[in-house]
């Protein structure tokens, strides 16, 4: 099957073909540099990581442009509150953006232009929209004629009669018409500002992102994405400007990831309902909440629920525990031969022969994540009932154990999951501390104080240290 996608511009899956055959051109709106990371910010950079990292698993070589929107209303306005420039403020939050990102496994895009580093090619895209009379100056402020491009609301599936009758414009007594958007805003007191032929100003918002995607990927490119809620007015005033002045197709796929959700309300600063990153990565591992986004498809949305990270981080500990059982059978007797393993073994043989395909059917059907993890489920499911059976584990069992491991961390390299190698080492006081606990509560339960014996094992837990009680003994492991 051939790569698919959801096309938000067709509102269908369609089959992915490149502009140029083996390149892929791809771009993804940004964040704006005013204030910390929220969970909505690092979903949609873990989803478009993902579509990176396969598409280049899959040997495309991809030109990936994300931005930063480094001056706006509400940079200006954070910037006056913390009594700081806008520039210091970009400053601050992008240095933020690159840490967190790194935390979170996010790896970098091959470009990261900002808006203020990009005034000369934003004031040429506007000259040429205004030569061919789609652009307008009034009073220092320049506006894109809507009306003049005739399929203005494809993208989001609006009519400019339901738009003219009260969407999200923004109001200003110097426009023509009051669907029409601000390309350069006039320069207030106060606020920064450059030369431009309409006198000094800043740009609008979403001529940035056109002029920013052309300089480094040409005026037509294979991928735009970004968050759902940029689909109206930002998206759409993105393909208005960017084709007017070219008279190309600005991108041949949008896509767009679901956004994070509160007790079913949208996570927004407006709102007052946001869970910043930072918060996040207090109470979970940067692994544990990329995890949560991937097991939902990045198409819907995604509610932040205490239970689901905390399944999102039980999901993960199975996943280790098999690796960690797998390592400790490595230097375990084996026999030479168990005919009562066979159906086992020949389950996970028939598993490791189809999962690579059924990966890329997944990934191939739109970026499924929830399905790619579900085949890896399935693959740990098998192997412990043949662990179940440990006494009578044979070379060639082990041998299937070993490659699924192998397996599991091939394909998790690609959803930037399941890449640590053995836990965290304890030092021997603890180590010999932790064994001397294990025999006290082994000796309260030949008493049968079980109360006791379960608050060492609840404590233990609790400190990280995870008790398994055998026929013959209890082990213990670093969870």
């Amino acid at each position: 099957m051939p790569l698919k996608v959801y096309n938000t511009l067709t509102r269908r899956k369609e089959e992915f073909v490149p502009l140029e055959k083996g390149k892929v051109k791809l771009y993804v709106c940004g964040v704006t540099l005013y204030d910390e990371l929220h969970l909505g910010h690092a979903r949609a950079a873990i989803v478009f990581d993902v579509v990176v990292r396969y598409l280049r698993h899959k040997n495309y070589e991809v030109n990936y442009v994300t931005n930063f929107t480094d001056v706006d209303d509400k940079m200006i306005a954070r910037a006056k509150a913390l009594k700081t420039s806008v520039f210091d403020l970009a400053k601050r939050f992008s240095a933020d953006y690159f840490r967190q990102m790194k935390i979170l496994q996010v790896e970098r895009a091959d470009h990261y232009p900002r808006a203020t580093e990009h005034i000369k090619e934003i004031i040429e895209l506007i000259k040429r929209l205004e030569e061919k009379g789609l652009a307008y100056c009034r009073d220092g402020d320049v506006f894109f004629r809507v009306r003049k491009f005739p399929s203005y609301g494809r993208l989001s599936g609006q009519s400019l009669e339901n738009l003219a009758a009260g969407a999200r414009i923004e109001i200003n007594e110097n426009k023509e018409d009051p669907l029409d958007f601000a390309l350069w805003k006039k320069a207030k007191e106060g606020e920064p500002s450059w030369d431009s032929p309409w006198g000094k100003g800043r740009p609008g918002w979403h001529i940035e992102c056109s002029a920013m995607a052309m300089k480094y990927l040409g005026e037509s490119i294979d991928i735009h994405g970004g968050g759902r809620d940029l689909i109206f007015p930002h998206h759409e005033n993105e393909i208005a400007q960017s084709e007017a002045a070219t008279g190309k197709q600005f991108a041949r796929y949008w896509m767009h990831n679901g956004l994070i959700t509160l007790k079913g309300q949208k996570m927004s600063k407006s709102v007052g309902n946001v869970f910043t990153l930072s918060e996040a990565l207090k109470k979970y591992s940067p692994e544990v909440i990329r995890y949560f986004f991937l097991s939902a498809h990045y198409r819907t949305p995604l509610e932040y629920d205490e239970n689901s990270l905390k399944e999102a981080a039980s999901s993960l500990e199975r996943v280790y525990n098999l690796f960690e059982r797998i390592r400790e059978l490595r230097e375990s007797p084996k026999k030479s031969f168990s005919e009562e393993l066979q159906r086992e073994r020949e389950d996970l043989s028939k598993y490791l022969n189809e999962v690579e395909e059924r990966f890329t059917f997944a990934m191939d059907d739109d970026f499924n994540t929830p399905s790619v993890l579900a085949v890896i489920f399935e693959g740990i499911k098998k192997a412990n009932l043949l662990l179940q059976k440990e006494e009578l584990l044979d070379e060639a069992s082990y041998q299937l154990l070993l490659d699924l491991e192998k397996k599991i961390r091939s394909i998790g390299k690609i959803l930037g999951l399941f890449q640590h190698q053995e836990r965290e080492k304890l030092g021997e006081r603890e180590r010999r501390l932790i064994e001397l606990l294990v025999k006290v509560r082994s000796k309260l339960r030949e008493k049968k104080d079980w109360p006791l014996a379960d608050e060492i094992r609840k404590e233990l837990n609790e400190l990280g240290i995870e008790l398994e009680d055998k026929k013959d003994r209890t082990v213990w492991k670093v969870k």
